[in-house]
């Protein structure tokens, strides 16, 4: 056991957050923990990092194990790049190979005695600095730089300089370096694309360190973790398995719960029947059974009835008008900044009834093709028109379509004036805003909030057409899954992009992938896309090694064709020399061409992170690639003699 977490319990003013909450971790393991917004996961966080005292309880860690913390948000102060602020993750490493040169330098002045201590101080160096990962640190960086979707041009740039997200990005990348036993990540997939999510997946999935997380990205949780902790009302429950695993177990748990309270109503009921009718005999006889029973009544220990600890947003979408069968058709739009292209030559067309998922590396340029839809800015080229009696309504994942200065009424009243002041009560009551939370600021209210005064907004408009730019951003699981039931009970159509795969699984039924400047179309849902891309990748690399290979074979025949040109007039001995020329030169060709290929598959696993991560199989494969390397040299060179050799 790595964590230990038992009966911590904390208020804040009067209010209590944390009850009794207890739960383990042991070594190796990955867990969620997971809750509503507001539950008291970072507040555990922070208790668990001594930055908080409970009021009761004991958080006890492993002696001498280590802990990482990749918190929300992340403060830089030293103006360090980005590639420093990584190796200074690994300076005891940095460090201990600084010395083992020096030591070789050493070397070369020392003799006798003081030479056999050096090299056996040299020795037991070299086997700690291959044990801390000295042999891979480099490569390391680089691999988590890349998965992390740091471009090679920004390796330079300051970390002072660095938006909220990239900060974030880079602290995530450093504890990874670090290596920990337990690591806290606090929502990691925040500001990351569907890319290097996939690339994290992977990552914590195969590194040793223990991981505790806090997120609302259910497919990534589903595929990481092998326990879940639910904080509920202040107190946790544990689950063994993943996400799906959770949610069964809990819809169980729930039924079970309802079942037992209802029996023991039952029972109850039919007691005080009982104990009733017994002392309506007037009996003393009856009147002693029937107090017996009470008093039975009375130690019996009371199941309170199972409730829901939050009310679910009320969300129905509805449309003023039907639209026209043909609702978006867009052709050959283009979209640059300076030199840089997003992309080109887009076409697509969307058809009534559609649900549509854009999706596509950050940067590609997704939100542009929403905002010259919704003509919030112009493309470079081509046009977009929409269908007969379309309307649109917009998600703007920035929340532009609200007015910082106005209050949560003001802004459905200003755009919705018809509506009574009881409407707009009881409409945003639906989405959790009650009594005086109508009059809030938009500037004073959380993501999340804003998110729900958007979707307010979208609901009532009543509009046939609903383009969302990452609508699940802020909400919490429950508030994702309302949502997603509203959007497949939606008659209208629906166009939008978003990170979270679950979300696309449920409610996608056609894939548009914004990649190399292009979009790519797939008829499903994000399995569908995983399953139709890999197919494409791997016809593609079977194509480009066909074309390789028959690239080799042209380049032999060429050489026979020439080879059947020679003077057959030629003397036996010359031809049977040149013959056994030609078969060499044929062989070591054969032999450099199937080195090469080796050592392109060994670099590719070096770059591998899950292999990077492996210092053991990595320095294996390094060794291996040194090796052909040199032997590759040796052939080319032999090589290069025969072709001589052929030429005179």
């Amino acid at each position: 056991m790595i964590l230990s977490v038992s009966n911590i319990s904390i208020h804040f003013g009067e209010k209590e957050v944390l009850k009794d909450v207890s739960f383990h971790i042991n070594e190796h393991e990955k867990v969620a923990l997971i809750g509503n917004n507001g539950a008291g996961k970072t507040t555990l966080f922070h208790i668990i990092q001594k930055e908080l005292t409970p009021d009761e309880g004991v958080i006890s860690v492993k002696k001498d194990a280590t802990v990482g913390y990749v918190a929300q948000v992340q403060n830089y102060t030293d103006d360090h790049t980005i590639m420093e602020e990584l190796l200074s993750a690994k300076q005891d490493v940095i460090d201990m190979e600084e010395r083992i040169r020096s030591m070789e330098d050493e070397m070369k002045t020392l003799s006798g005695d003081a030479l056999d201590k050096l090299m056996q101080r040299y020795h037991e160096t070299l086997h700690v600095f291959d044990l801390a990962g000295g042999y891979t640190y480099k490569s390391d960086i680089l691999g988590i730089l890349r998965g992390l979707n740091f471009p090679e041009s920004d390796y330079d740039k300051s970390v002072l300089k660095l938006s909220g997200g990239e900060r974030t990005r880079l602290s995530l990348g450093r504890i990874l370096l670090t290596a920990p036993d337990l690591i806290l990540l606090d929502e990691p997939t925040n500001y990351l694309d569907i890319a290097s999510v996939t690339w994290l997946e992977n990552y914590l999935i195969n590194i040793s360190s223990a991981v505790l997380l806090v997120s609302h990205d259910r497919y990534f949780i589903n595929k990481i973790v092998t326990k879940t902790v639910e904080i509920e009302g202040g107190r946790s429950l544990m689950y063994d398995g993943n996400y799906e695993d959770f949610i069964t177990k809990k819809e169980i748990r729930k039924a079970s719960m309802l079942s037992a309270y209802e029996k023991q109503q039952n029972e109850i009921k039919h007691q005080k029947e009982v104990i009733e009718k017994l002392r309506s005999f007037n009996r003393e006889k009856s009147i002693k059974r029937a107090d017996s029973r009470q008093h039975m009544l009375d130690k019996m220990e009371v199941i309170e009835k199972p409730v829901e600890e939050r009310i679910d947003m009320g969300l129905d979408f509805h449309l003023n008008k039907e639209s026209g069968n043909d609702v978006l058709s867009v052709n050959h739009i283009a979209k640059s900044y300076g030199e840089r292209c997003l992309f080109n030559d887009v076409s697509f067309e969307i058809k009534k009834g559609e649900h549509v998922a854009l999706i596509g590396m950050n940067g590609t340029g997704k939100t542009n093709i929403l905002k010259i839809i919704n003509g919030i800015i112009p493309s470079d080229a081509g046009e977009v028109k929409l269908g007969s009696n379309v309307e649109i309504g917009y998600f703007d994942q920035q929340s532009a379509v609200l007015t910082n200065s106005k209050t949560v009424f003001e802004e459905i009243s200003d755009t919705y004036p018809k509506m009574t002041e009881t409407e707009i009560r009881n409409t945003m009551a639906g989405f959790l805003f009650t009594g005086d939370e109508v009059f809030a600021r938009i500037s004073t209210l959380s993501g999340g909030e804003r998110g729900r005064v958007v979707l307010a907004k979208l609901m009532l408009s009543g509009a046939n057409f609903l383009i969302l730019d990452e609508p699940t951003n802020h909400l919490d699981m429950i508030s994702k899954e309302v949502l997603e039931n509203a959007l497949n009970a939606y008659p209208g159509t629906l166009l939008y992009v978003s990170h979270d795969r679950y979300f696309i699984n449920r409610t996608a039924e056609r894939i548009l992938c914004l990649e190399n400047e292009k979009i790519t179309q797939y008829l499903g849902n994000y399995d569908y896309y995983l399953e139709k891309s890999a197919e494409a990748a791997l016809t593609a690399s079977n194509a480009s090694n066909a074309f390789a290979a028959t690239t080799k074979l042209n380049s032999i025949s060429e050489i026979t064709v020439s080879e059947g040109k020679a003077d057959w007039q030629k003397s036996k001995a010359e031809q049977a020399a040149r013959r056994k020329l030609d078969n060499q030169i044929k062989k070591i060709e054969d032999e450099i061409s199937s080195l090469e290929d080796s050592i392109s598959n060994l670099e590719c696993q070096m770059n591998d992170p899950q292999i990077a991560t492996n210092s053991v199989k990595l320095q294996e494969i390094c060794r291996e690639h040194a090796a052909k390397k040199a032997l590759l040299d040796e052939k080319m060179a032999t090589w290069e003699d025969l072709l001589s050799r052929q030429e005179e």
